[in-house]
């Protein structure tokens, strides 16, 4: 079984952030494949079901983005998921909105889910579906609000199109493997 995590903040506040882009995209897929997410179990909302012949695991943490390995460790004891049989969709501020970039292992850029993940996995060695986010004009210091908010006009098709680009990134992934899904994903 793969556990795909979509990473985000809960509570109606937050929905349609861009923070909660992994949510949206786990969403996405329980939409796509029946896959009903209201099991609440290890403080964290999920589901199971198959995408193509994959068995899947979907899961939103119900604690906060800097708390997700909190929620993340116990479903992966509970269902004998190792970190590496795991798919992360998380935000990514250095991608512009929109663009979708796949990738196993690596640092955490700072990104607070990731840091926690990798505290309670005790290991990099995820994958990753990171969903571009761009970053807000006016500067770093503007980081906490920016990924806080709604997308507006301006970049909420984009948005709402990597969200769609991120689910088929993930069903590609379990179906080709990671280079087929990065040699399809990563073109511009």
């Amino acid at each position: 079984m793969r556990l795909i995590l979509g990473l985000g903040n809960p509570g109606p506040e937050y929905e349609g952030t861009r923070h909660n882009v992994g949510f949206m995209v786990v969403e996405e897929l329980g939409r796509r494949h029946g896959i009903d997410l209201s099991r609440v179990r290890h403080r964290a909302r999920s589901g199971a079901g198959r995408i193509g012949a994959e068995a899947v695991l979907l899961a939103e943490p119900l604690t906060f983005m800097n708390l997700s390995g909190e929620a993340a460790r116990p479903l992966l004891a509970y269902h004998g998921i190792v970190p590496e049989d795991v798919v992360v969709v998380h935000d990514e501020a250095d991608f512009p909105a929109g663009t979708v970039r796949l990738k196993q292992g690596g640092g955490t850029a700072g990104h607070k889910g990731l840091v926690s993940l990798v505290a309670h996995f005790g290991t990099p060695e995820f994958l990753r579906v990171r969903v571009g986010i761009g970053r807000p004009p006016g500067g770093p210091d503007k980081m906490a609000k920016y990924v806080l908010e709604r997308p507006g006009k301006a970049d909420g098709e984009v948005f709402r199109l990597g969200v769609l680009r991120a689910a088929d990134a993930v069903e590609t992934l379990l179906a080709k493997g990671l280079e087929a899904a990065m040699r399809e994903f990563h073109v511009d």
